[in-house]
């Protein structure tokens, strides 16, 4: 060790050992310190919603550039309406082919998935 890290840990209130023994300064540093931790509850970020497919399918360019032209406020109203029809009229065709409720709700995932594929929830 150098002569002036020597004397730094020399000058330091006793010496670099008195500091870890507890040193003089021991009662007022335990007093300081609380005796009671309160602990509050665990925040959690909240999960951020994004779309795996985002950008890919043969019509995510297309929806994309339509949402940056008409704002995403409006494109997701436009988005939601154009859902309900097709939910609409795959509840028409189930009710059409004489389909049940477990065949109709199939349907309607099936539809999700090939939007997904295509890119039309991009």
């Amino acid at each position: 060790m150098s002569s002036m890290a020597a004397s730094s840990v020399i000058g330091f209130k006793g010496g670099l050992g008195s500091s870890f023994s507890g040193g003089e300064d021991y009662p007022t540093l335990a007093k300081s310190v609380p005796c009671v931790v309160r602990v509050g509850k665990a925040v959690r970020a909240q999960p951020v919603m994004k779309n795996v497919n985002e950008g890919k399918g043969l019509f995510a360019p297309l929806v994309v550039v339509t949402r940056q032209i008409v704002g995403k406020k409006r494109f997701n109203q436009l988005r939601g309406k154009a859902i309900a029809l097709h939910s609409q009229v795959i509840n028409e065709f189930c009710k059409a082919i004489g389909a049940d409720g477990k065949q109709r709700q199939g349907l309607i995932r099936l539809a999700k998935k090939n939007g997904e594929r295509l890119g039309f929830l991009a």
